[in-house]
This record gives structure tokens, sequence and C-alpha cells, in this order.
């Protein structure tokens, strides 16, 4: 079921124009940098987007112009993780694609880290994720004590069970018209609609605030 719901999210992301991203990813960043988490957390871990993702490069920018420190993943055989400092210059592509660290890295405590920025490809309404397979989220914050939050696309929220070992992210930032077990990602907003910020808590979405955008 995983993997035909990863290829179909997948699909949907991929075919999204650079338009319709722009504009999710400004809106999300703009949320991102003003949750409280964000404001509150000193070290920040966050991940370098392949190209269907939100985009986090101008997060990253921006949170190093505000003094956050900032840490990216990396990864290790059977199934390990670390979060290293965010160092531009020892990115190299691994085998997934992605840069990643290379060589000697600052590795950080989970009890160092304020906020997790978890990735993902689906998540359902109780804000348990579907990754890329390699299990690498769930074994990280099953121990880990601090916040964490996504930024999602709107046809990344889908319906299905999660499995014993899946850990759910304790906030996400969802752009869309309105919420429901399944959307797509061109159901966009025209210029006038309201986005709509949600918050996971005791596995329950509340819609706590809508903010206009007017031209």
């Amino acid at each position: 079921m995983k993997k035909s719901l990863r290829k179909q999210v997948l699909q949907e992301l991929k075919s999204l124009s650079k338009e319709e991203k722009q504009s999710m990813n400004d809106w999300l960043t703009e949320q991102f940098l003003q949750h409280p988490f964000y404001k509150e957390a000193k070290t920040i871990a966050t991940y370098l987007s392949f190209p269907h993702e939100f985009q986090t490069a101008k997060l990253i920018e921006q949170a190093q112009k505000d003094g956050k420190t900032i840490l990216i993943p990396k990864t290790y055989p059977h199934g390990k993780m670390d979060f290293v400092l965010y160092e531009p210059e020892k990115l190299e592509r691994n085998s997934f694609g992605l840069l990643e660290p290379q060589g000697e890295a600052i590795v950080f405590e989970p009890s160092q880290i304020d906020l997790i920025h978890v990735p993902g490809l689906a998540f359902n309404p109780s804000a348990y994720r579907v990754g890329y397979g390699g299990g690498y989220y769930d074994r990280y914050l099953e121990h880990f004590p601090g916040h964490t939050i996504s930024t999602l696309y709107p046809c990344q929220i889908q319906d299905f069970q999660p499995e014993h070992f899946d850990i759910p992210v304790e906030e996400v930032l969802i752009y869309e018209r309105n919420f429901r077990s399944s959307l797509s990602c061109h159901e966009l907003l025209s210029p006038r609609d309201k986005p709509s910020f949600y918050t996971h808590v005791s596995n329950q979405w509340f819609q706590l605030h809508k903010r206009s955008y007017l031209v």
C-alpha cells in the first residue's frame, strides 16, 4: 500500500509547475518563520530538498540570518541517521541524489536539537507520515524530546493506516483551500482565497486561524 501511495503522490508533486510550487513555497516558508516553534528554537534540523519537495533554501537562509544553528541529516548504512552542522562546502550528492555532508562533520545529539523540520511524501489526518521507505526519521524520532513540524502541499494529505513503528509529527503547515482527506496539488488558492494553518494535537486536527490575502 505504501509503495503505491508513494508513487501516486510523487507523480502529483512532479507534475506541479514552477509557478505553482513557488506560490506554495513562499507561503509555507512565511508561516514556518512565524511559528512559535521556530521563534523559540535555537538549533533547528531541516533537510536539503529534492526538486519535487517543499524547497528549504529560503528557510535555511533566513534562519541563518536570525542566528539559528542549522543542522541537516547525514545517513549511514542500516537505517542510521545523525543531524550534523550545515556546512555547504562539505556537501556532495549521495546515492539518492541528495546533497549530504561528506567527511568529518559536527554531530548534534537529539537533546541538543530544539526543532526538527520533518520531510515526507504523504501524511494522514493524524499526522503520521509516509517517507521514502528508509525508516530513518521514524527511528530517530522515537526518542527525540524536542518539537517536530512539517510543511505540506495539498496532495500530500492522504488516508492510510500507520504501522506500529510510525511516528507522527507534532504540527503541520498545509497550503490548501479546504481540508479534506485527499486533495490534488493543483487545487491551489486564488489570491483571494484563505490559506489555513492546522496543528496536530492529541491526534486531532484543529484549524487555528485563517489569513486573507487580498490584492
